[in-house]
């Protein structure tokens, strides 16, 4: 972090969906979707700045063959009743079918007390009630009960995926109802695809706030915003409230394009923490999903006097962005 408070942007380049979680050890663990789309790594840090050198582990390494062979993506590391989670979605291929992925949702577990050492169990498949499209799970815990959100393809909806919540009986499987809780419905969440993705939650003010990415990877994927009261039912989609605008979007003045898939974190100061991804160019060449540059960046944002998240516009690049 330099004297004008600001961290390094980006803090790690070509991670997209990137995840940082603050554990009591007082170290940062980071993951995130690597460009080859081939493995899972971690690195962690004392501090925030120094996860941009800290030492990548390869954790995990997609196998030749099988539904687990194709496209890893958004791994997110999670800490249950004493075990380490890593949560990511998978394919059997990189094709696409009438313009989907075929992408499952899958855990592994680490009981060791330092996630880089494993060894990491593959827990198999988290299913759903559906098999279709689904990626981008989420875990958060809350009076007792952990919860579980996700993107998903509903078949009997257009698009490519809503947002939903349901329980957990243990680290890789769910447990009652699962419950849509978001689907696009603004212009905004339907550029290019019907897409709601990458929840993220944070609690504060007597909120769950949950942040979701929509609409196309390319400049138009932007952030979304739901709420839910901490004492109503979650599983009640009528606990939820969209915003009817996006919460953090594209910046032509500070050329940042495209930012999204975020997670949350704190600060060595206690400060609340964006993480997200974003590119510093608008063209790209090919498909967007497949352009490596969306670095990893990580952005202090407050609250406003009625109590919702105030996380500004995404900052300019302070150095030079080089793949590394």
């Amino acid at each position: 972090m330099n004297v004008s408070g600001q961290y390094s942007n980006p803090l790690i380049e070509q991670r997209a969906d990137p995840y940082i979680y603050k554990h009591e050890d007082g170290y940062y663990y980071f993951t995130g979707s690597v460009p080859e789309y081939d493995r899972i790594e971690l690195r962690r840090s004392r501090t925030l700045e120094g996860l941009r050198d800290a030492e990548r582990e390869i954790v995990w390494r997609k196998p030749g063959t099988g539904p687990m062979s194709a496209n890893i993506w958004a791994p997110e590391l999670h800490r249950i009743d004493g075990k380490w989670y890593l949560y990511f979605a998978a394919a059997h291929t990189a094709e696409t079918n009438e313009g989907l992925f075929d992408h499952r949702m899958y855990a592994l577990e680490c009981a060791a007390d330092n996630p880089l050492d494993g060894p990491w169990t593959e827990k198999g498949q988290v299913v759903t009630k559906w098999e279709s499209f689904a990626l981008d799970a989420t875990v958060f815990a809350h009076r007792g009960k952990t919860y579980y959100v996700w993107a998903q393809k509903d078949p009997e909806i257009e698009g490519n995926s809503n947002l939903y919540i349901s329980e957990m009986e243990n680290g890789w499987t769910l447990t009652g109802p699962q419950t849509m809780i978001s689907q696009p419905q603004y212009e905004w969440e339907k550029i290019g695809f019907l897409v709601n993705e990458g929840p993220a939650v944070i609690k504060r003010g007597g909120k769950i706030w949950m942040t979701f990415s929509a609409s196309a990877t390319d400049h138009h994927y932007c952030m979304g915003l739901l709420f839910a009261d901490e004492e109503a039912d979650l599983l009640d989609a009528a606990s939820w409230t969209k915003l009817p605008e996006p919460v953090f979007a594209t910046s032509e003045e500070n050329g940042q394009y495209g930012p999204g898939h975020n997670s949350f974190t704190t600060g060595e100061n206690g400060e609340d923490l964006l993480v997200y991804h974003a590119r510093s160019y608008k063209a790209i060449v090919g498909d967007p999903l497949y352009d490596p540059n969306r670095h990893a960046r990580v952005k202090a944002f407050g609250w406003r006097e009625d109590g919702l998240p105030d996380f500004g516009i995404p900052q300019p690049d302070t150095e030079a962005t080089v793949g590394r």
